[in-house]
């Protein structure tokens, strides 16, 4: 998810995503720890989505404030 669709969705949205990656990243992890996953920069790529989404919605947060 590139920034650009991030900073266009509303701060509820954002949050529900957050909670959606967060999930996704738990089963990956628990899958890879039973069985190897096929591509295991799917991991990576998450958690930096994660990153990207509590980034805008602190700047949204922010915006708002002040």
């Amino acid at each position: 998810m590139k920034t650009t669709e991030i900073r266009e969705l509303s701060v509820k949205e954002i949050e529900e995503r957050i909670e959606n990656e967060k999930n996704l990243i738990f089963r990956q992890k628990m899958n890879h720890a039973i069985s190897p996953l096929d591509n295991p920069m799917k991991i990576r790529d998450t958690r930096r989505n994660i990153a990207r989404l509590e980034t805008i919605l602190r700047q949204k947060k922010n915006e708002t404030k002040g």
